[in-house]
């Protein structure tokens, strides 16, 4: 990838952040404002200002190094004359000075996205990222190949320096600027691909301008925001806008991070900078946009500050960041799919598979239950509960409320270390070996699913390329004008489990359809290995038989 990888990432949807593909930007922001506007009002930063500071950052700060933002809690008056927009130039002031940009020199070819990488993005990003690989207009010829640039800021005077992941990964060398011309070369302390997170600490003289943490809990749709940082290379530039969303959690694939969704101008180069409340400390670092075109179309995300600090913390401790492991594959449930489990709203995470050895497996749970409370707290779809797993202590006991057979049953379980990654794409569960089991033989048509069902027989696994071990029941053909087929279900895909159950022969769906109608539920739940290999829950209207 050209120089201009540094950029805030485009949304996508990778299996994992990869180093030198997190390339974005934001929109510009122009503020209309009608005439006559009130004198003196407030912009809030999401209520009353928070007091989160980071781990070392609260130590006492000397007269002489009065520029330390940590002094500045109060929320600011922002006063107009009618007709005119109010200035936010006393926190632009006051904040500015403990932003810095980052220049960093990576190994070239590591930061070079390959065809399988591209394969898996989506089609705006891929676009993007393959102008960078052909050398788009006047994109290589801004800086030397195998240099990024970047955003970051201070967060303690003794030199430690927030930025993205993304920025600094492969780095051999990492220069870093402030707005006074002052140059220093920073060492990196840790990196976390996950929630592209990365701390860095360079050494100073003297004590140097930090800001602090906000409570992003606190913070609201339509609350005011700042972004500054080095757009293009453009350093300490101030752009201005509000918070549009919350709790954007489909943003870059990753499962670990609930973004704070911003329209405050950011672009290549913003990628680590922060974003402030109105009370000058920050809410969030930007680090994506969204952009069908590769340009700012007026969508921008950053990071809550609470996962930055959280993962800042112990990138500091141990220059790593540990998560807790529960070991299994979730999925979210819809309303049909909620239906036919007897649970009255679509909330929790469905487990599709649990991996062998697991704590999960140790503890108890099993395919098909759903869970749908931790440590007595509601869980909302899969990703709430990754992120809440992933929070826990590693050895640490918690209570997973699951659904299983029309009730709740309470399981403990002990939280071990996350496993890498490539250990846990590896790890397919458990796989039975039994071969053919089916106590019925030939072919069926279950009218109330649309579908044709056949039993797995040698013929069969020839015809659709079965392994061995393939188990459950073959769906042969697809009723197109069937819940299942809108479902996206076609002919070679197998149906595994029914309910929770396991389904070793075509009686055991339709003893689950008749099951279903006597409860008068007007879905069932399917558990479908597709062809390409993929394993979800489909939940199917019944129709009429």
């Amino acid at each position: 990838m050209s120089a201009d990888s540094s950029s805030p990432e485009a949304v996508s949807t990778p299996k994992k952040p990869r180093a030198g593909m997190l390339a974005a930007s934001a929109t510009a922001l122009v503020i209309a404002v009608a005439s006559g506007v009130a004198v003196g009002f407030v912009w809030g930063g999401g209520g009353p200002a928070a007091v989160a500071e980071s781990t070392e950052a609260s130590a006492p700060v000397s007269a002489s190094t009065a520029t330390t933002l940590a002094a500045a809690p109060t929320p600011v008056m922002l006063a107009a004359s009618a007709g005119q927009l109010p200035s936010i130039a006393d926190i632009v002031e006051r904040v500015s000075p403990a932003v810095v940009s980052l220049r960093a020199k990576v190994t070239a070819d590591e930061t070079d996205v390959s065809d399988e990488d591209l394969e898996n993005l989506p089609p705006s990003l891929r676009d993007f990222l393959e102008r960078f690989r052909r050398g788009g207009p006047n994109q290589r010829q801004q800086r030397p190949r195998g240099e990024v640039q970047g955003s970051g800021f201070v967060i303690d005077p003794s030199g430690y320096v927030v930025t993205n992941n993304h920025v600094v990964a492969n780095a051999t060398d990492i220069e870093v600027a402030f707005a006074d011309g002052k140059k220093y070369d920073a060492k990196l302390i840790g990196r976390d691909e996950l929630t592209d997170v990365a701390l860095i600490k360079i050494k100073a003289a003297k004590p140097l301008p930090a800001v602090t943490f906000a409570d992003d809990a606190k913070v609201r749709v339509g609350d005011w925001v700042l972004a500054v940082g080095n757009p293009f290379g453009l350093g300490g530039t101030v752009t201005a806008g509000i918070v549009s969303a919350r709790g954007r959690d489909e943003v870059g694939g990753t499962q670990f991070t609930d973004y704070l969704q911003i329209d405050a101008s950011i672009n290549r180069g913003n990628s680590g900078g922060p974003t402030f409340d109105m009370t000058g400390r920050v809410i969030g670092m930007n680090t994506a946009i969204f952009s069908p075109s590769g340009g700012s179309v007026g969508i921008g995300f950053a990071i809550p500050s609470s996962t930055v600090r959280r993962v800042v913390d112990e990138l500091k401790r141990s220059g790593s960041v540990t998560r807790g492991w529960l070991g299994v594959q979730i999925q979210s449930l819809d309303d049909d799919g909620a239906d036919a489990l007897g649970l009255s709203e679509a909330q929790g995470a469905i487990v599709a598979e649990v991996i062998k050895g697991s704590p999960a497996q140790k503890a108890g749970i099993k395919q098909g239950d759903v869970v749908i409370k931790l440590d007595g707290v509601r869980i909302k779809d899969n990703r709430d509960l990754s992120r809440k797993v992933a929070a826990l202590r590693v050895g640490q006991t918690s209570v997973f409320s699951v659904w299983r057979e029309n009730k709740e049953i309470k399981l403990s379980v002990t939280i071990a270390k996350r496993p890498g990654e490539e250990r846990l794409s590896r790890n397919d569960g458990p796989r039975g070996n039994d071969g053919d089991k089916d106590s019925s033989s030939g072919e069926a048509k279950v009218s109330a699913l649309g579908l044709n069902l056949a039993t797995i027989t040698q013929a069969m696994r020839a015809r659709y390329d079965l392994e061995s071990n393939a188990k459950g029941v073959l769906i042969t053909d697809v009723d197109p004008d069937s819940d299942a087929a809108e479902r996206g279900l076609r002919a070679g895909d197998r149906i595994v489990a029914v309910a929770g159950d396991e389904v070793r022969s075509i009686s055991d769906i339709k003893s689950a359809v008749s099951e279903a109608k006597s409860q008068k539920r007007s879905s069932v739940l399917l558990f479908v290995e597709t062809q390409r290999g993929n394993k979800v829950y489909i939940p199917v209207k019944l129709g009429k038989s």
